[in-house]
């Protein structure tokens, strides 16, 4: 290991040599393609500090991750892997930011966590930028936290050529009040572009009928239904047609959400439920034609909502 004297030298340039070694140093950290302008001795040198140097390194963003950002000892390690702290103040900077966009510090722990390499960002091209975005077009500063410690991807998205575009396509379509909803909802969007599925499956969605009332309601209020792939959801209209839904009606919009990804499995489980209380396969039908969403509440919900209207008979 370095010793102590020897990496202050080294860092703030105490004297004539420690200053060249540091600059070289520094050229061959960044790959510096003519390191051989340099004498043979100093070359060395440099290497060999720059070796002790990447040795120690793991252990410095170890310690930063556990002391600075409150990660365990386990998700340290693991974390450290993915970022090179080359600057503590620029780390420090990033996680000062944070806090001042009211994220605290459980929930950056969560994005530093899953996403390490925040710390070494530029916090003035990347960071900064999307936060005040966010802010901008409405989102609150709750949501903006809440969002970011499941999906922190977002701080290091493209802003000007995938956030903001996608944006621009969602305000077209919905309010500003509702995009800001598709974002709580329905942040991946942000992440993946409105390109790649949500323009896509609502092509899906106009060719198969539905009004653009409908698919703005479904955009607004289910934005995951949008995560699917566009022959999965045109599978999921086409049963919910067979069902009977009429698309040009909302209840068409309820039934889609309802059968949409995990939704489905509960849906399926709580047919099951209806049958411990005497309904058919027709019962339960009409009933999820009049109320789609009565399939996917809570086993407790349902089993209460039976035992009442049973008590009250």
């Amino acid at each position: 290991m370095v010793a102590l004297h020897n990496l202050k030298a080294l860092r703030f340039g105490y004297s004539q040599s420690s200053r060249i070694v540091a600059s070289i140093t520094q050229r061959f950290l960044s790959g510096d393609p003519k390191p051989s302008h340099f004498p043979l001795q100093v070359q060395i040198l440099c290497r060999h500090f720059t070796s002790e140097i990447s040795e120690t390194q793991p252990n410095v963003a170890v310690n930063y991750l556990i002391n600075s950002c409150g990660l365990s000892p386990k998700d340290a390690i693991s974390a450290s892997k993915r970022v090179k702290l080359r600057s503590l103040e620029r780390a420090d900077s990033v996680l000062a930011c944070l806090r001042n966009h009211g994220i605290s510090q459980t929930r950056i722990t969560s994005v530093i966590k899953h996403r390490s390499e925040l710390l070494q960002a530029d916090l003035e091209k990347t960071v900064l930028p999307q936060l005040e975005f966010f802010r901008s077009i409405g989102v609150s500063r709750e949501d903006l936290a809440t969002t970011l410690s499941y999906n922190p991807r977002l701080l290091i998205t493209n802003l000007e050529n995938r956030i903001v575009p996608t944006y621009d396509f969602l305000r077209s379509l919905l309010s500003a009040k509702h995009v800001a909803s598709v974002f709580k909802a329905g942040s991946w969007i942000f992440v993946e572009g409105h390109s790649k599925k949500v323009a896509p499956n609502i092509e899906v969605l106009r060719e198969s009928g539905m009004p653009q009332s409908c698919i703005c309601h479904l955009l607004a209020h289910y934005p995951c239904t949008f995560m699917l792939k566009p022959e999965e959801l045109g599978e999921l209209v086409d049963e919910v047609m067979k069902m009977g839904f009429n698309l040009e009606k909302t209840s068409s919009v309820k039934a889609i959400r309802a059968l949409c990804g995990r939704s489905k499995l509960k849906c399926n489980r709580n047919r099951e439920v209806y049958r411990r209380w005497g309904w058919s396969e027709d019962v339960a039908l009409s009933a999820f034609r009049k109320n789609p969403l009565c399939m996917i509440h809570s086993e407790k919900k349902i089993m209460k909502a039976m035992h009442d209207h049973v008590e009250s008979l």
